[in-house]
């Protein structure tokens, strides 16, 4: 193993993660035909609905009964970052804030001090198949931001830079990249200081290219996903799909791909090295505070669910849109 490669593992759902990251978990359903409820055109006779995470027909639910996605369920204390390359997320939430996205676009949602949310996957295609490639990642906030306003926000895919390189594009959502920086991230993140150096890129390589990863500071944790391909080489390194890899970030590292077009999504940042107690959606430093954001949510719901359905989705006939708690609309 190269010194640039910390340790290789083989991708689980989800995928390990470095501090500041906690979770990341990639989503790949080729779904059938809509119905006109906007759910699969197809039998859903066999599937754990409520809790459909199996592979069948090449699709699942997830926690969906009639359309795929996860109803409503709370956060406190961490960030989501969703990324939808292919179909499209119904994003309705208990700030009243609501949208559609997808086709390259980014949802950035800072949970804070408490928000629910709904994500829905509508099968908008009734006479074509609906496939989704979908992204979500897990930013935890520091101690001191914890409790700040939940706040939601939206990288349109035509604000996003792709920087196309040799055979090689990389999509900067977080960071920069040969000068390109990102859209703004939500203002409270970790990722809104500079020094932390948080990037999150997908990078997509053409058969029989190479790529070099920038080094970046020695004391930001690095890794490397690849997810799509045939075979790879890291520094030398012969690599299998479906691995991951912690890199020394502070080295460049040559990515050499094979004859199949490859990705690969990097997530990199500085440690906030503090103390982590998780509980399903809750992420704080200590038991006692997960135990207290428990009794919290329980009494107050954190704010109620305005909407008429847990599983809410929006008009088949919308396009992507945000709609934000201030009530501003912006429609794409």
């Amino acid at each position: 193993m190269k010194n640039s490669i910390k340790n290789i593992y083989p991708l689980s759902f989800p995928w390990q993660t470095q501090d500041p990251f906690l979770f990341c978990v990639y989503h790949l359903d080729h779904y059938p035909k809509g119905n006109e409820e906007m759910g699969p055109a197809a039998s859903l006779e066999g599937r754990n609905l409520g809790n459909d995470f199996t592979t069948k027909d090449g699709w699942r639910m997830y926690h969906g009964q009639t359309i795929p996605g996860f109803p409503y369920h709370p956060h406190r204390g961490f960030e989501t970052i969703t990324i939808v390359n292919k179909g499209y997320c119904d994003h309705s939430d208990s700030l009243g804030a609501a949208g559609r996205f997808g086709e390259g676009d980014v949802q950035w949602m800072t949970a804070g001090r408490g928000v629910q949310h709904s994500e829905m996957f509508p099968l908008l295609k009734t006479e074509a198949e609906n496939p989704l490639e979908l992204f979500q990642i897990w930013l935890n906030l520091p101690k001191a931001n914890k409790f700040v306003e939940p706040h939601f926000a939206m990288l349109w895919h035509e604000d996003i830079p792709v920087v196309n390189a040799n055979g090689t594009t990389v999509k900067v959502m977080a960071g920069n990249f040969n000068e390109n920086k990102a859209p703004k991230p939500a203002p409270n993140s970790w990722a809104a200081d500079p020094e932390n150096e948080v990037a999150v890129w997908n990078i997509h390589l053409e058969p029989n290219t190479e790529f070099t990863l920038p080094a970046s500071n020695k004391e930001v944790h690095r890794s490397l996903y690849f997810y799509e391909g045939d075979q790879c080489s890291v520094d030398g390194e012969k690599i299998a799909p479906n691995h991951g890899m912690d890199l020394q970030s502070e080295m460049e590292v040559v990515l050499k791909n094979g004859a199949k077009k490859a990705s690969f999504l990097m997530l990199q940042g500085k440690p906030i090295n503090e103390p982590v107690a998780k509980y399903g959606p809750f992420v704080m430093n200590t038991d006692q505070e997960i135990q207290q954001a428990m009794q919290e949510y329980q009494l107050t719901q954190f704010g109620g669910w305005p909407w008429p359905y847990s599983d809410n989705v929006h008009d088949r006939k919308k396009g992507r849109f945000a709609h934000y708690p201030d009530g501003t609309l912006v429609e794409k």
